[in-house]
C-alpha cells in the first residue's frame, strides 16, 4: 500500500479530503457515501451546513507565494494535487507572502480530551496543509474553528500526524475501489449521531452476525440471551409522509420548495417537499416538469396508478450510485439453493402471519386450521424447491381464507350480504372484500418498490417470485410477510369499524369496484397502519411498519453481500 505520497493510478479519481475525515472516523461510512453515494440528513449535518455558510458563500483563489506579499485571506479555496491523490475545499486560508494557513470550521465544541481535537479533524487539517505545500507554500499548522465554543485550536503538522495522514489517504483510496462495506463498528459511541445509521444498521447487523456465530435457529427463544440488544438508533418513524392525488383533472406543481396541488385553478393543497416521502398518482392528473425534476433532485420517487388502483410505474432520481448491490442480486437470483433459502423465510414468514392475524381476529379460530398453519409453517422451512413452496404456500392460502369471513364483522344486519367473502378472486374481483384486498396489496407492492429502489435492489428480479414482464417481482417477495399484517389488517379494520359500507362499492357481472370514497377510506387506513408501532421480533425495539419495510430491504443487502447467513423474517405473536 502506497504511503509515501506517490502519485495514485490514473484511473483513480482525487479523493476528497472531508471523504478521509469520513474514513478516519468511520471506514463504513466513508463506504457507504463515497462507494455508494449515499447521503442521509441529520440535525448535526443541518447546523453543519449553516454554520459554514459565510464561508462557502464566495469561492477565493489563493494568490501565488510571494515574500513580499501583504497578508490576506482567502475564503472557499479549491485545491488538488494529483501526487497526493487528494483534493479538499478549504474554508479558510491565511496568506502572508509564501506562509499559508488552513482554517477549517467546525460546528460543535472544543473536545475536552488533551489533544482538544479528534484525529479525523486533525488529519483533515493535516491534509490541507499537504495540499497548500504542493502549490508553493510553507505550511507548518492549521487551525480548527469550533463554533460551539467561538475558539480556534491550533493542529501543529508533525512528522507523525503527516505519516498518519498520508497512511489514512492510501487506505481509504484502497478502500473507495472496493464493492462490499467493511465490518460496522461494535456499540460505538459515534453510532448514534451518524446521519447514517438507518442505512448502516450497524447494532441490527452486529447482533445477525453473533447470533449466526453461535449458530442459533432463528426462531429460537434464547437468542435474546446470546447478543446485547440492538440499541435503537434509528427513529421509530418518518418525519416525511406520502402524498396521494386521486381525483381527476388535477394539476401538481411546485411553486418554489412547495408542491401544490390545483383543479381548475382552485388550490387544493399545499405540502413542502422535504416533508414528502413519495408522490402517487392515480389516474388522469398531470405533474409539472419542473415539479418532477424537484422531487428527482430531492430523491422522492414519485407512483402512477390507474384509476382503479393497477400499480403502472415510478419516476426516481439516481439514488444509489452504484450496481453493487445489484451485480449481486443478479449472482444470487441464478443460484437455486439461494432461492429456496429465502424463499423458504419469505413463505414461512406469510403463513405464520396469517395464522397470528386469524388468533386475533376470529372469535373461535379453528383448531384444525391452527394446527394446518402452523405444521405448514414448519414444511416451509424445510422445503427444497420452488415449487413444493408455492403448493405449501398455496395450500396455506386456502386454510386461512376459508376462516377469512369469520374474521369479517360488518356493523348491523343490513350489512352483512355487502361483505360476504367465499374466497380469494381478482382481475377483476367481484366483490367488495376482494376489491379492496387488490387494491391494498397494489399499495403494498408500490411500497416495497419503493423500499428495494432505495436500498439499490432491483424490484423486478426475484428469489421466490420468478421474473415475467411487469411484475416486481422482488417487491412481491418481500412483502408476503406483510400481506396480512397490513393489507388484510386493513380490510378487517374497515369492515369491521364500519368505516366503509355497501354504497362505496359499485358491483356489475363485469367484477367490483371501489368509488373514490371508498379508495380514499383505505388509503386513509393503510396509511395510519403503516404510521402504526410495532415490536421487531428480532431486535426487540418497536418501530412504525413503514420504517421496518426499509429495515428488512436493507437486512436483505446484507445477506447480499455476504454480511449476514440469513434473511430474518417479520414475524409477529
Amino acid at each position: 500500500m502506497n504511503t509515501n505520497g506517490e502519485s495514485p493510478s490514473a484511473a483513480q479519481e482525487l479523493l476528497p479530503v472531508r471523504m478521509l475525515n469520513e474514513f478516519a472516523y468511520c471506514p463504513r461510512l466513508f463506504h457507504f457515501e463515497r462507494v455508494d453515494g449515499l447521503f442521509a440528513d441529520s440535525a448535526d449535518t443541518v447546523e453543519g451546513r449553516s454554520v459554514h455558510r459565510r464561508v462557502d458563500a464566495v469561492e477565493d483563489v489563493l494568490p501565488e507565494p510571494d515574500g513580499e506579499a501583504q497578508p490576506e485571506v482567502a475564503r472557499s479555496v479549491q485545491l488538488g494535487s494529483e501526487r497526493l491523490g487528494l483534493i479538499a475545499k478549504i474554508d479558510l486560508v491565511e496568506v502572508d507572502g509564501d506562509v499559508a494557513v488552513p482554517i477549517d470550521t467546525k460546528k460543535g465544541r472544543v473536545p475536552d480530551i488533551p489533544e482538544q481535537a479528534y484525529e479525523p479533524e486533525r488529519v483533515q487539517v493535516c491534509a490541507q496543509g499537504l495540499l497548500l505545500r504542493e502549490h508553493g507554500y510553507r505550511c507548518d499548522h492549521g487551525f480548527l474553528y469550533f463554533a460551539g465554543s467561538r475558539r480556534r485550536v491550533r493542529v501543529e503538522l508533525t512528522p507523525e500526524l503527516e505519516a498518519r495522514t498520508r497512511e489514512l489517504a492510501a487506505a481509504a483510496r484502497a478502500a473507495a475501489l472496493l464493492t462490499a462495506p467493511p465490518p460496522p463498528l461494535i456499540d460505538s459511541p459515534k453510532c448514534p449521531r451518524c446521519s447514517l445509521v438507518g442505512i448502516c444498521l450497524p447494532d441490527e447487523t452486529n447482533f445477525l452476525r453473533e447470533r449466526e456465530s453461535v449458530e442459533q435457529p432463528p426462531d429460537s427463544a434464547a437468542t435474546a440471551t446470546t447478543s446485547r440488544e440492538p440499541r435503537r438508533l434509528i427513529p421509530s418513524r418518518d418525519d416525511a409522509q406520502p402524498v396521494y392525488v386521486q381525483g381527476q383533472g388535477y394539476s401538481v406543481t411546485r411553486s418554489g420548495d412547495v408542491l401544490v396541488i390545483t383543479d381548475k385553478g382552485k388550490k387544493l393543497r399545499e405540502v413542502l417537499v422535504k416533508d414528502i416521502s413519495h408522490l402517487a398518482i392515480f389516474g388522469n392528473n398531470q405533474v409539472t416538469t419542473q415539479l418532477l425534476q424537484t422531487l428527482c433532485g430531492a430523491e422522492v420517487p414519485v407512483t402512477w396508478f390507474s384509476h382503479g388502483g393497477w400499480f403502472y410505474g415510478m419516476l426516481q432520481g439516481f439514488g444509489l450510485r452504484n450496481a453493487f448491490v445489484r451485480r449481486e442480486q443478479f449472482r444470487k437470483a441464478d443460484d437455486p439453493l439461494f432461492c429456496v433459502q429465502l424463499a423458504r423465510e419469505f413463505v414461512a414468514g406469510k403463513i405464520s402471519n396469517c395464522r397470528t392475524l386469524l388468533q386475533r381476529n376470529h372469535s373461535a379460530p379453528p383448531e384444525d386450521a391452527l394446527r394446518d398453519l402452523k405444521e405448514a409453517v414448519a414444511t416451509a422451512r424445510e422445503a427444497t424447491t420452488l415449487e413444493t413452496l408455492l403448493g405449501i404456500e398455496g395450500n396455506a392460502a386456502r386454510i386461512y381464507f376459508g376462516s377469512f369471513q369469520a374474521m369479517l364483522k360488518p356493523k348491523g344486519a343490513e350489512a352483512a350480504p355487502a361483505f360476504d367473502f367465499n374466497g380469494r378472486n381478482r382481475r377483476p374481483p367481484r366483490d367488495p372484500v376482494n376489491a379492496m384486498l387488490s387494491f391494498v396489496y397494489s399499495l403494498l407492492s408500490k411500497d416495497f418498490t419503493i423500499a428495494c429502489m432505495a436500498v439499490g435492489l432491483d424490484p423486478y428480479l426475484g428469489f421466490y417470485h420468478q421474473p415475467r414482464h411487469g411484475r416486481p417481482a422482488l417487491a412481491l417477495d418481500l412483502m408476503e410477510e406483510f400481506r396480512p399484517l397490513v393489507g388484510d389488517s386493513v380490510v378487517l379494520t374497515l369492515v369491521n369499524n364500519g368505516e366503509v359500507v355497501a354504497d362505496d362499492f359499485v358491483v356489475t357481472e363485469a367484477g367490483c369496484a371501489m368509488t373514490p370514497a371508498a379508495r380514499s377510506k383505505l388509503i386513509g387506513a393503510y396509511e395510519r397502519r403503516l404510521d402504526s408501532l410495532v415490536t421487531h421480533p428480532v431486535f426487540d425495539y418497536r418501530a412504525s411498519y413503514r420504517r421496518i419495510f426499509e429495515i428488512q430491504a436493507r437486512l436483505l443487502t446484507r445477506v447480499l453481500q455476504g454480511e449476514v447467513r440469513s434473511y430474518p423474517s417479520f414475524t409477529t405473536r
